[in-house]
This record gives C-alpha cells, structure tokens and sequence, in this order.
C-alpha cells in the first residue's frame, strides 16, 4: 500500500478479504474508545488520547493485527492464547475466517487506555 492518509483509505486500499474484519475492527476500537482521535502513523491507522496511540491495526498479505500497548496484551495474555491467538509484545494476528472477538478487543483497548494513563 502507498502512503495513507486516513481509515477509510487504509481500509479500500487494504486486500478485500480483510476489508469487513478491518471495518468491524475500526468500530469496536471508536465505540470503545469515543474520546480518541483517528490518526495514521507509520502508514497505519490508529486511535489516539492525549497525543498517546493506544490502539491500532493492519492489513498484511495473509493475516490482519491489532496492535496496543504492551501492559494490555501481558494483562490479557492467557486469554489470547486461550483463545487461540498468537500475540507479540504489542499485536494480536488473526484472520479474517478466525476474527478477534469484539469483547476481547474492547477488554484490550481498555487496558490499552488504562495503560497509557489517559
């Protein structure tokens, strides 16, 4: 993908297999987050506070992510795996035939928020 300059173009310009779970992704993380901006850093679209990222997601050739502050994904560890996801430090991948639940990605964005201290 080219430089990006919101969501919605994040989103067309994003493979079409992955465009529903991206879309869905996007209104959990803005229900749950109504204080945070939408911005795009590092060509991926995000939601901020106070200037402070505390969420956000990607489209890949095979698989999407939902990436937040490491606090949220080792507080939320057993679950994930639990769950059957694979985490890193700081993202989430799956894919759009096994998406994240949006309970378990508004639990996150939570302990994301509360993480950042805003």
């Amino acid at each position: 993908m080219s430089t990006i300059e919101d969501h919605d173009a994040y989103i067309a310009a994003a493979p079409e297999p992955f465009r529903a779970s991206l879309e869905r992704l996007r209104a959990v993380l803005a229900g749950t987050l109504p204080e945070a901006e939408e911005m795009v850093a590092y060509n991926m679209p995000g939601f901020s506070i106070g200037g402070t990222v505390v969420a956000s997601y990607a489209a890949f050739s095979k698989q999407c992510g939902l990436y937040l502050l490491p606090a949220a994904i080792a507080e939320h560890a057993e679950e994930i795996a639990g769950a059957g996801f694979k985490a890193t430090k700081t993202g989430i991948t799956f894919s759009p035939r096994n998406p994240l639940p949006d309970d378990l990605v508004e639990r996150l964005a939570l302990a994301s928020r509360k993480a950042a201290g805003v």
